[in-house]
């Protein structure tokens, strides 16, 4: 019998929280990964490649294995190769060998990379079913994964917990929690959808997906707001530590705070969707992102530093998942406008922090966090401009809730 919404839903919740686990558990501990390397900064950029190599293969394959496989194979696949990162990850540390930690980053960023556009594809159309705002809570129980993962984190950094233990029970987590939900989910969503469209052969061909404005618009807010969010995920603790003089457990502990800020502003967002709308939200998210940056950046005051890395967590919170919610609402074939948007936005999350190691080399890790700020400016733009434009967009439905956008996406069907 095909699962429900409400199961699918549950299961999506404990397989968006597992990335966040593992996640956090290797960004908790990269300062004591690169002082058991004995990486500069720029090493750390060119360790963190690996992350960059996996993630592209994974986000640039995924949107076509959902087409032919459905969702569900590629979650499983996916989620395996995050498993296996964090052993690898945690074996690469152990022999002080970063070519090993490098390999593990790339597992991590294949697997996610291609697990994450599949999630927000199945997620996406659990959300039309439900017809209510629930790809925010989904990507809150990411944040929830991050959360948690960064205070085991805190607690292994301040006992000098070895990083192979500690990934590994990250490893384990993510395999129980994998087989315990996967079986919830229905094999062929995308592929369902892409079958479900070639039977009316008489219509007339859609036009690229990159020519819609409103679509482009939507793309940059979820580049800029990942960016925001994956710089974070990767660079705040060292940001906290090299920028600020915070010393490593402090490090993590302003991470585990920005984690979250992340999971409050997802889990109670959907609300603001509801009443404000998608453009608003996300135009008061980068501008709340950018305060936060601008302070960390700016400001040299340990006390303002951890403050506004609040403001951070909230800002970058919604952009994500409400900004796919529009993707997906912004026309016809809303599980290829999911995709494209995800796919932009995993390639930033995954694939800019690393560039930012080597700004970092020569100007400071601060210093290029105003790269990332520069995004998160544009970004606010963007939303004001897609808020402009929804109002003559009657079959789009991008500046309002769910609901109607579900309503529109059902009759599609």
């Amino acid at each position: 019998m095909p699962a429900s919404p409400q199961r699918r839903r549950f299961a999506l919740f404990v397989l968006f929280f597992l990335p966040g686990i593992t996640i956090a558990s290797w960004v908790t501990r990269t300062p004591d990964v690169r002082d058991a390397l004995g990486a500069s900064t720029a090493e750390m950029g060119l360790i963190l490649f690996g992350l960059s190599v996996g993630s592209m293969v994974g986000i640039l394959s995924s949107g076509r294995l959902v087409s032919r496989f459905g969702a569900r194979p590629v979650i499983a696949v996916g989620m395996t190769l995050v498993a296996a990162s964090a052993l690898t990850i945690g074996a690469g540390a152990a022999l002080a060998s970063g070519i090993v930690v490098a390999l593990g980053l790339a597992l991590f960023g294949l697997g996610m990379g291609g697990a994450e556009v599949a999630l927000n594809i199945e997620g996406a159309d659990v959300e039309r079913q439900l017809g209510k705002s629930t790809l925010p809570a989904m990507h809150g129980f990411f944040s929830l994964g991050t959360t948690i993962g960064a205070v085991g984190g805190i607690v292994a950094t301040a006992t000098s917990f070895p990083i192979l233990a500690h990934l590994s029970i990250a490893a384990v987590v993510v395999a129980v929690g994998l087989v315990a939900s996967i079986r919830l989910l229905p094999p062929a969503t995308g592929r369902a959808a892409l079958e479900a469209s070639t039977v009316k052969a008489d219509a007339p061909a859609s036009s690229p997906l990159w020519r819609d404005r409103t679509l482009l618009l939507i793309g940059v807010i979820v580049l800029a707001l990942a960016m925001a969010e994956g710089s974070a995920n990767d660079w705040l603790p060292l940001v906290m530590v090299d920028g600020h003089g915070f010393d490593a457990a402090w490090g993590s502990g302003i991470f585990a705070v920005f984690a979250l800020s992340m999971t409050v502003g997802r889990f109670v967002g959907g609300s603001f969707v509801d009443r404000f709308g998608r453009p608003a939200v996300l135009c008061a998210s980068a501008l709340i992102g950018a305060a936060g940056l601008a302070l960390i950046i700016f400001v040299d005051n340990q006390a303002v530093a951890a403050c506004a890395a609040i403001l951070w967590g909230l800002g970058t919170a919604l952009g994500f998942p409400v900004a796919l919610s529009a993707a997906g609402a912004s026309g016809d074939r809303p599980d290829a406008r999911v995709a494209f948007a995800a796919t932009l936005g995993y390639i930033a999350f995954l694939v800019g922090p690393p560039a930012l190691g080597f700004l970092g080399e020569d100007f400071g890790l601060r210093s290029a966090l105003i790269a990332v700020l520069t995004l998160v400016a544009v970004a606010a733009v963007a939303s004001w401009l897609v808020g402009r434009g929804a109002p003559r967009q009657e079959g789009s439905d991008v500046a309002v809730a769910p609901r109607s956008s579900s309503e529109n996406s059902t009759s599609q069907r």
